[in-house]
């Protein structure tokens, strides 16, 4: 079912539910993968993927995700290979991977069959092969969570046997490596070129960190984790860079979504501003357009930004940049949403799309009043209403002034 790397799924010939509404698309393809589970039986290759739960912790889901196919299904897991591709080809890719649920303690990550095998799926180099049988027919959910990629459906795990696993050596030697806290595996994986999706999963399987000190972490709280961790690294590298020289400004346009990131001379600091159109993901009752922001100083920030987990990717994506060309800037991002993007896909859609758009030739102004009149032509909401709802942009504009 997989041909070059497009997953083909075969569609019933009459659908009654409205195709253009990203939710009712979810709806429609998790009962396709439904369709292709014999009984309470699944037999599959896992890309391979796993999610651990947040819901009662510290007592949580533990779950391997596999989908109904054999086969190359690396695709449905890595969103660093998802540039380009809409929101319907992604829910179709996710759709695939029913969820088997297994409640345990997060502390018990040597301990059982199930947990050993969420070690050996984060270990795992390529696809998994497994045969689950479920406790009951995996049943559809909708869940909206912007941190994390939707999946298919999902049933309390009864029996699960896999094939042989074949290990990836950086991440098992993390995980052999007993004594490296997670901050330093981490960054000793990313350094050797591990994907941060493949990362993440590490983390949230218990494989990184002092041994008795390892444990589950929630996927959403992994995701978040390792973005933040490895930005603060490069940042705080990135402050002992000399300043940009002019004002820049990168762009990109994704998923209902428009990008700019500004980029101003002057010593480290950094702001998320997002603004959700009406009939948007966080603003369907919404007769107006919603804007959130947070932004950290120098210093940096003490406390959990209040978009989420969304700061931290985006902020990733920069501090890749500035290691890159050895310079740090006042960056500030804006995010115009607009309808059409009515189900989150995952964090993983602003990092990738801001690591995109900082790949791309900026373009240069010599004032910031250019650098507004150049938004302007770029985003339907006036750049007054960014101003109003930005910490930073008043303060370059108050330094402007006085000087």
């Amino acid at each position: 079912m997989l041909e070059n790397e497009q997953l083909s799924i075969k569609r019933s010939p009459i659908v009654y539910i409205n195709m253009k509404d990203p939710r009712f698309m979810k709806y429609y393809y998790r009962m396709k993968t439904v369709e292709l589970i014999t009984g309470n039986e699944l037999n599959g290759s896992s890309p391979p993927d796993i999610f651990i739960g947040s819901y009662g912790y510290p007592n949580v889901y533990i779950s391997p995700m596999v989908p109904p196919i054999l086969g190359d299904t690396s695709i449905l897991s890595m969103p660093e290979m998802w540039r380009g591709i809409d929101i319907p080809k992604i829910i179709e890719y996710r759709s695939l991977l029913v969820r088997g649920m297994y409640k345990s303690n997060i502390y018990n990550v040597e301990k059982g069959k199930i947990e050993e095998l969420i070690r050996d799926f984060a270990l795992a180099e390529k696809n998994v092969d497994a045969d689950i049988s479920f406790a009951k027919k995996p049943e559809m959910k909708i869940v909206l969570d912007e941190n994390s990629q939707p999946f298919g459906p999902s049933a309390p795990i009864k029996d699960i046997e896999v094939g042989n696993i074949r290990s990836d050596k950086k991440i098992e030697a993390a995980y052999s490596d007993v004594d490296m806290n997670a901050k330093e595996a981490i960054l000793e994986l990313y350094e050797k070129g591990e994907p941060v999706s493949k990362i993440q999963k590490a983390l949230s399987a218990g494989l990184l960190g002092i041994g008795k000190k390892r444990k589950f972490v929630p996927t959403r709280w992994s995701i978040t984790a390792v973005d933040d961790t490895i930005s603060k690294e490069k940042i705080n590298n990135a402050k002992n860079y000399d300043t940009i020289d002019s004002i820049q400004i990168y762009e990109n346009v994704a998923l209902d979504n428009r990008w700019i990131i500004l980029m101003v001379p002057g010593a480290w600091s950094y702001e998320l501003i997002e603004a959700w159109y009406p009939n948007t993901t966080w603003n369907m009752g919404g007769n107006e357009i919603s804007i959130y922001s947070s932004f950290e100083f120098f210093e940096g920030r003490k406390s959990y930004a209040e978009i989420g987990g969304c700061y931290y990717a985006a902020r990733l994506a920069v501090s890749e940049l500035f290691e890159k060309v050895k310079k740090q800037a006042t960056t500030v991002i804006l995010r115009e949403t607009h309808p059409g993007y009515t189900l989150p896909v995952g964090v993983w859609n602003v990092r990738e799309h801001v690591r995109e758009a900082l790949e791309k030739e900026p373009k240069r102004f010599d004032s910031l009043n250019e650098a507004f009149l150049y938004i302007k032509t770029k985003l339907d909401i006036p750049i007054s209403k960014w101003i109003e709802n930005s910490r930073i942009l008043k303060e370059l504009l108050m330094q402007r002034r006085l000087f």
